[in-house]
């Protein structure tokens, strides 16, 4: 359990918003149409002595398509994810959303915030299919907030001159396996160790928390006086 310092430094680091690092394995490009074969998600963790952010918990699951999903065959080769492998363990989409977003509410309310927010490669793909299973569930209040998200294709380019998750996490030194990739929890534990480097370089830049304005004037008013 994170004491009172611990959700005081994470809720405010955001403005409230809970990052929890997703990916989702697909059968397709469209959340309305194709089906969702793995959800995972990996919760963060932030330092109260550092400022650092570090890997929680993990949770993943391979997912049952829905009646009259569309399987794409390219995307399925592409994955290398047999749906109807009665190995996979799979489970509905409504169990894994439900125990994903219990295991989500429960350390958004340890930190101290009010609201989840996605962190994703190609963020708006991964959402986009959350929002989508969430609501063929009637599944009434995803924890996320509905279109703001935190983009690790965009930060990594920023920060590292890439964009491919693989080049990216390269770049940072992060290792990566090339056939260990698109499998969701493979990669989201991938995308949450680059988000925790990109955001703890920037505040060992000093790049956060940002000075206090009022405390600067205080100080130069000393100086001058």
């Amino acid at each position: 359990m994170q004491n009172t310092a611990e959700k005081n430094l994470l809720s405010q680091r955001f403005r409230g918003y809970f990052p929890v690092v997703i990916d989702v394995e697909t059968a397709g490009f469209n959340a309305q149409t194709d089906a969702l074969l793995e959800i995972a998600a990996t919760t963060l963790t932030l330092d109260e002595h550092t400022g650092q952010f570090s890997l929680d918990e993990t949770i993943h699951f391979n997912v049952e398509p829905f009646e009259g999903a569309n399987l794409e065959p390219a995307a399925l080769e592409f994955t290398g994810i047999d749906p109807t492998n009665p190995l996979r363990g799979a489970v509905d989409e409504k169990k894994a959303l439900t125990e994903t977003f219990k295991l989500i509410r429960k350390k958004m309310k340890a930190a101290g915030c009010q609201r989840a927010i996605m962190v994703a490669h190609n963020a708006a793909f991964d959402l986009g299919f959350v929002n989508a299973a969430t609501e063929r569930c009637s599944i009434k209040r995803s924890p996320f907030h509905p279109f703001v998200s935190f983009d690790t294709t965009t930060l990594s380019g920023l920060a590292l001159g890439q964009t491919v998750l693989a080049k990216a996490c390269v770049t940072a030194q992060i290792d990566f396996n090339n056939s260990e990739a698109h499998s969701a929890l493979y990669d989201t534990e991938k995308t949450a160790e680059l988000f925790c480097y990109i955001v703890n370089k920037w505040q060992q830049l000093g790049g956060w928390p940002l000075a206090d304005i009022a405390d600067d004037n205080e100080a130069c008013n000393n100086d001058i006086n």
